[in-house]
């Protein structure tokens, strides 16, 4: 074993009562770095270990007294109370019913009437502040003279006094006799001027730590919980926990325009991901990066200046620190580190520009959900490397690392010998493919309202997680983490402001459900957006429509592009329009490697083929897969396609279909589809790898053509000279 695949690029968690089994794990796993966690202590005996020293350090939680002593700067969310109908009497509508009282309570210190809206939903208008009144004993706000049978809500204000992960990681791990932590906001000026002070002491205090990872910045994601401590709304991109006053007049100074709640709440929805973004909710978003990533750099210079290390966890209060915006690359930030759960997450941390290194955090965390008697550690391990090092092995990152309580993970010997396997193997392939490019079939971009902000984490709720309505989609994505081709995210404002967006791609793919942010929805009636895709498309290149493309009902289509894709669905307008064209064409390019029949997930009802489309797959008169030309160029309807290796498959004939580029298949290439091939010309390297847990038998095609035999054992992967 080479010394590169013996040492480095690995970090490993400690706490004050496993100090020998973190030394003997920094040899056995030749881990380089340390870190502490949420609710451990670095030890004593460790700060002179030969070995970078990670301190986790909370820019806006720890310091109860501070919190406490200035309850005005406590950070601050926008909450929509449940809808309550309105009969002939006063309407009492309770702010905090089904909302944890431990979590936040309204802010009554600033103006209700200002900062507060009461919506009538039915008729979808705000009432004046004449028309409802807030009583504070009750904690109810009053409308004495509803409209009966209007629904109503009201959006309003809310403190966060016990911060949501913090809240999230007490209720997982069971904590008990343990201080709330009150959540300030480092954006209001007196807690901007001790936060400064703040981490200069901090530092002086630390001297043995070589890196401030910041978990993470200033603005907690929407985390919300009910008064039984259970998770009741969780959005990993919401901003409604980045408001307060002082930020939203700042907003409106430069907006040119008075702030509404709703621009938040959005009738409730707050802006999730899938929610077609609204002019003023980007503009919110866009001053949040620019102020964020102001203060940011304002942390991380103090950081550089006392010769430390900034690194910045992707996760906790992360809001406005979108990495693949421009304003983050100002921050100066050395590093970043987020969780891998799968291929698309850890391209969502490699795929960062701007920093010196970034690092995965690997499930499973040392908690005790997953490390307690009866638990499954191993299998769980093996799950989320080989999941993610598909995606590795086409951009790295540059560290691994692990998280949690050591004392637990030390407990199952096999889980430390399986790690110890993993962290070689890292070391093994980084140091083949680093520096290089590996070789991509083709480009693709995937088209949607949030473009490079959203890149890789748009179809996920957080870490990998996703809706059961949609993994049909999120595998396409996933799919995309480890294929052999060059990825770009592009936004639908792209398309309108840069005539240059699609310049260089092959095939655009375009996924979701209809009307949602991830396929467009009223986006289409924008003609030059539609007018932009069509004109690429038939000059020639490629596109792929998953589940409801550009789907919206609209001038006579619900599909906005059915004539490019040769498909529509039928929304019941169309019931009087016979449809002759059913037959099935299974001998297709696409479908070449298939074993059995394509799991297409949820799929989709009542799409039908326009006549001259040629159908794949049928299920019912349903069509779930289809192919049509366009102009010079070519189209793929596909209903849904959940991640798996046959889809992954799928997907890659797919994209080489559209763009016309067949013959190109065999050229670093796997018969099997089980099983990958990943070439690095410029380092002549190449490698083959069996995704699977079982042995695999499969034919290798080098990129002349050539092909040999292989048996790989589960697992393996294996590398070549070129």
């Amino acid at each position: 074993m080479s010394e590169t695949t013996k040492k480095g690029r690995v970090t490993i968690p400690t706490d004050v009562d496993v100090v020998p089994e973190t030394l003997t794990l920094l040899q056995r796993w030749g881990a380089d770095a340390i870190r502490d966690c949420d609710g451990t202590d670095y030890p004593e005996a460790l700060k002179t270990v030969n070995a970078k020293v990670y301190s986790t350090y909370y820019t806006t939680r720890k310091d109860n007294d501070w919190a406490r002593a200035n309850p005005d700067e406590v950070q601050q969310c926008y909450i929509m109370t449940g809808f309550q109908m309105a009969r002939e009497t006063p309407l009492f509508i309770n702010l905090m019913q089904g909302i944890s009282e431990e979590l936040m309570k309204p802010n009554t210190h600033d103006d209700v009437c200002r900062w507060w809206e009461v919506m009538d939903r039915t008729a979808g208008e705000p009432l004046s502040p004449a028309d409802w009144r807030y009583e504070e004993k009750s904690g109810c706000v009053v409308i004495d003279r509803p409209c009966p049978f209007h629904e109503y809500t009201v959006s309003f204000l809310a403190y966060l006094i016990w911060d949501p992960v913090h809240m999230y990681n007490a209720v997982t791990n069971g904590w008990k006799d343990f201080e709330h932590q009150i959540t300030f906001d480092v954006r209001q000026p007196k807690t901007h001027r001790y936060t400064m002070e703040r981490i200069r002491q901090f530092i002086t205090d630390h001297p043995y730590v070589d890196v401030i990872r910041y978990t993470t910045f200033f603005h907690q994601f929407t985390l919300i919980f009910d008064e039984l401590r259970r998770e009741k709304y969780v959005d990993w991109y919401g901003y409604s926990a980045s408001v307060s006053p002082y930020i939203l007049k700042q907003f409106e100074e430069e907006a040119g325009y008075p702030f509404r709640p709703e621009y938040i709440i959005d009738q409730g929805y707050y802006n999730n991901q899938y929610r077609v973004p609204s002019k003023e909710f980007k503009d919110f978003q866009a001053f949040q990066r620019r102020e964020v990533a102001k203060l940011a750099k304002e942390m991380v210079d103090i950081t550089h200046e006392m010769g430390k290390e900034a690194m910045m966890f992707l996760g906790d209060h992360w809001i406005g620190t979108e990495p693949f915006m421009p304003e983050f690359q100002t921050i100066g930030l050395d590093a970043v580190v987020g969780s891998v759960g799968n291929g698309s997450t850890l391209r969502l941390i490699a795929d960062i520009p701007g920093v010196k290194y970034t690092e995965g955090r690997f499930l499973p965390y040392f908690f005790p959900d997953t490390f307690h008697e009866g638990g499954d550690p191993v299998r769980e391990a093996k799950e989320n490397w080989v999941t993610a090092r598909r995606a590795i092995l086409r951009k790295p990152i540059d560290r691994i690392g692990y998280g949690g309580y050591l004392k637990l993970a030390c407990q199952f010997p096999d889980f430390i010998e399986y790690v110890e396997s993993v962290c070689n193997e890292f070391r093994q392939l980084y140091a083949n493919i680093k520096g290089t490019t590996p070789y991509c079939a083709g480009t693709v971009a995937v088209l949607n309202s949030w473009g490079k902000m959203r890149a890789w984490g748009c179809h996920m709720v957080h870490h990998a997680l996703y809706q059961k309505q949609n993994y049909s989609y999120a595998g396409i994505i996933e799919a995309l983490s480890g294929a052999p081709f060059d990825v770009r995210f592009v936004s639908f404002d792209d398309l309108k402001n840069d005539p240059d967006a699609l310049k260089g791609v092959d095939v655009v793919i375009n996924v979701g459900n209809g009307d949602t942010a991830h396929t467009g929805g009223k986006v289409w009636e924008d003609s030059a957006i539609t007018a932009a895709v069509r004109q690429f498309i038939a000059c020639g290149g490629g596109f792929i429509g998953v589940g409801e493309p550009s789907g919206h009902q609209y001038q006579g289509h619900y599909l906005q592009l059915s004539a490019a894709l040769g498909v529509e669905k039928e929304t019941g307008f169309t019931l009087g329009y016979d449809k002759y064209n059913w037959k099935e064409h299974p001998e297709h390019f696409i479908l070449a490697d298939c074993r059995q029949e394509v799991d297409f997930g949820e799929g989709k009802k009542s799409i039908y083929a326009l006549p001259g489309t040629e159908i794949l797959v049928q299920r019912d008169k349903e069509v779930q897969m289809a192919v049509h030309d366009f102009g010079e160029g070519r189209c793929v309807y596909i209903s849904g396609l959940p991640y798996s290796f046959e889809n992954s498959r799928i997907l890659h004939r797919a994209i080489l279909w559209a763009s016309q580029r067949e013959e190109t298949l065999r050229s670093w290439y796997s018969e099997n589809y089980n099983v990958e091939v990943h070439a690095y010309v410029k380092n002549g390297k190449y490698c083959v790898v069996n995704n699977t847990y079982e042995p695999q038998s499969t034919f290798v095609y080098r990129g002349d053509g050539s092909r040999f035999a292989l048996d790989l054992a589960a697992n393996e992967i294996r590398w070549y000279e070129i």
